[in-house]
């Protein structure tokens, strides 16, 4: 009887456990918008969900026109690296980075009407890049299709700039590029689960206001107004005396550029440091370091340096070989350098503009100082040391200070520009507002 009970609970176990296993869980990720960093995001966020619900597979729904190399790389070293099955549904366009994607998924389904390819790289006006992005892009395509075990010439095929191909889901099935060609997502994941009962989990369900607000933050246009507001902010804070206006515009851009890319794992603590100390070297430049060297260059670096890397994926540096490549950040650093020189040339147009109207004054501070209200000009004295000989006492660069014949250490700049040491004689050439202006002898 006791052996009989227990045969019993042994049998129910096991149905229920066959049951459990028998349901297999798709978690459904549609990408349906330009490859961006908001689209990198949304894969790397989605494939994170996924795990946390133990999904038995990645349904990743594709409809895109293609987009930024660089994002949809990060978006494939995502693909390759996740441990559970990944299944591409073609719905209704795969092209160019959508192609990639698609290869970088473990099998591939179509829809009546939808096409895989034409991975061409071009530019923002669809005019074809130069030959050395092709042939980033078709090592890209080789190496994924090679890893996932696809036809690697079919795919560099798809970047060839003379004969693009683009496949059918005929033509890809034929080739190898795709399992079947299929009318939704439900009968896709109903040719993928087989006999097991399944169930299909929408991510759009389980993002949060939050993940929605940053999705909205990371569109390419607004980062690009952010970077503007940065630079231009900072750009006009120093141009004007006081802190005003500008300065708060930087502040505030700097929270948007950077708060999402941080919180979604795009940028990391080192590049928003970097961020920083760019920033306090430019500081530093300008209010304590007479003239503009090395400290103000650094600084500039830094801070598009960190705008520029705060948009890549740190992944992408390394190839699958080990070998670094640097490739990715070619694109990003020139949208900083872009948005840097409009937000230069607006804000000069913009404080021009402001400046004799009476809202400038609400903008930053504003003081004419004029003879009539008791404002004098600096008298130093200094007009005797013309054609006299100094001593270069701190560095100029082109601004520093030098010593006098008297023993004095007053303020002085290379009239011409340039670079002279401590220790080097100038010729005093003029005076003005108790500063020499020289010459090197």
């Amino acid at each position: 009887m006791k052996r009989s009970i227990l045969i019993l609970a042994a049998a129910i176990l096991s149905l229920v456990c066959y049951g459990s296993d028998s349901l297999k869980v798709f978690y459904r990720i549609r990408l349906d918008q330009d490859i961006d960093k908001a689209a990198q995001r949304l894969v790397v966020l989605g494939l994170e969900k996924a795990e946390e619900a133990e999904a038995d597979y990645v349904l990743l729904d594709l409809d895109t026109y293609g987009g930024a190399v660089d994002a949809a790389d990060s978006i494939r070293a995502a693909l390759l690296r996740y441990d559970r099955p990944v299944v591409a549904y073609v719905n209704m366009q795969a092209a160019s980075a959508g192609a990639l994607i698609s290869i970088a998924c473990d099998s591939i389904y179509m829809k009546t009407g939808s096409s895989i390819g034409a991975a061409t790289v071009v530019d923002q006006s669809g005019n074809v890049m130069p030959d050395k992005y092709q042939s980033f892009m078709r090592g890209m395509m080789r190496s994924t299709a090679q890893a996932t075990g696809r036809d690697p010439h079919i795919a560099e095929s798809m970047v060839d700039t003379a004969n693009v191909l683009s496949l059918t889901p005929e033509e890809a099935i034929k080739v190898g590029y795709c399992e079947g060609i299929y009318e939704s997502e439900v009968e896709v994941a109903t040719a993928v689960a087989g006999d097991n009962e399944f169930v299909i989990k929408n991510m759009e369900d389980d993002l949060t206001w939050i993940d929605r607000l940053i999705q909205f933050l990371l569109n390419p246009l607004l980062q690009s107004i952010f970077m503007m507001m940065i630079i231009g902010g900072i750009f006009v804070e120093i141009r004007t005396p006081g802190i005003g206006l500008p300065l708060v515009t930087a502040i505030v851009g700097a929270l948007l550029y950077f708060a999402p890319a941080y919180v979604g794992h795009l940028a990391e603590h080192w590049e928003i440091l970097m961020f920083v100390v760019g920033l306090v070297l430019i500081a530093l430049e300008v209010f304590v370091i007479p003239g503009f060297g090395v400290c103000g260059i650094s600084g500039i670096v830094l801070v598009v340096l960190s705008l520029a890397l705060s948009m890549v994926d740190n992944i992408e540096f390394h190839r699958w070989d080990g070998t670094l490549d640097l490739q990715p950040i070619i694109m990003p650093l020139g949208i900083v350098i872009l948005s840097a020189t409009a937000a230069v040339f607006g804000s000069v147009w913009l404080v021009r503009r402001l400046y004799e109207t009476r809202s400038f004054d609400h903008i930053a501070l504003r003081q004419e100082m004029k003879a009539s209200e008791g404002f004098t000009g600096v008298v130093s004295g200094l007009e005797g040391f013309i054609g006299e000989t100094v001593e270069v006492f701190t560095d100029l660069r082109p601004g520093g200070k030098v010593r006098t014949s008297d023993g004095r250490i007053v303020e002085a700049t290379l009239k011409f520009g340039g670079f002279a040491s401590k220790g080097e004689k100038l010729t005093v050439l003029g005076a003005e507002q108790g500063r020499l202006y020289c010459d090197k002898q």
